[in-house]
């Protein structure tokens, strides 16, 4: 008899495996983040860390995609009430930044490493659902919105790890130069 439970043992593993990586990445930051602490931290052996991650990049991708999705679905929810395209675009950049920023998890990927510009614009999860999001802004182009998206995550991690001098000012840079370069369909009214 097959065990039913096991996908869920293995979910809940990697789950709990992913959230003392975080924590290990808050307090040492991600390039000192060693297989071993994060094993400790989590309450497993090294042995059972590389079960579910077969190596130290694997965890990070695994970490990384965990973490967009959640920061998408917060983002989503967010932006949901904004009917003008251009509003809830401006809205869902400056709190993308605010809500990495917010988490010492995140942020420790942006401001003690490049790690986290090399992840996210390797990542084809943040790159998707970039695309998807500039996609329900304006659905006439897929190609298009593939390379925005590509550009539009450099910008935002380029803010992420040289930030400017306050949010205004990043809000500000954002509807100058940003803004007038993505296409959005105009709000009906």
């Amino acid at each position: 008899m097959a065990d039913w439970l096991s996908s869920r043992r293995a979910d809940a593993a990697c789950d709990r495996i992913l959230d003392a990586a975080g924590l290990v990445f808050a307090e040492r930051g991600v390039a000192a983040a060693g297989m071993n602490t994060i094993a400790r931290t989590a309450g497993c052996s090294r042995a059972t860390l590389y079960r579910y991650f077969e190596n130290r990049e694997a965890l990070h991708t695994a970490y990384v995609h965990r973490e967009a999705r959640a920061l998408n679905h917060r983002l989503g929810d967010l932006v949901a009430t904004i009917a003008d395209p251009r509003d809830r675009l401006l809205t869902a950049l400056t709190q993308a930044l605010a809500l990495v920023r917010e988490n010492p998890a995140l942020s420790a990927w942006f401001t003690r490493t490049p790690a986290g510009a090399e992840a996210a614009e390797e990542s084809d999860v943040v790159q998707a659902m970039t695309a998807g999001f500039l996609l329900s802004l304006d659905g006439e182009d897929p190609a298009a919105a593939v390379r925005r998206a590509r550009w539009l995550v450099r910008v935002l991690t380029s803010f992420l790890t040289v930030p400017g001098r306050d949010a205004a000012e990043e809000r500000a840079v954002l509807e100058e130069f940003v803004m007038p370069l993505i296409p959005v369909r105009i709000a009906p009214g």
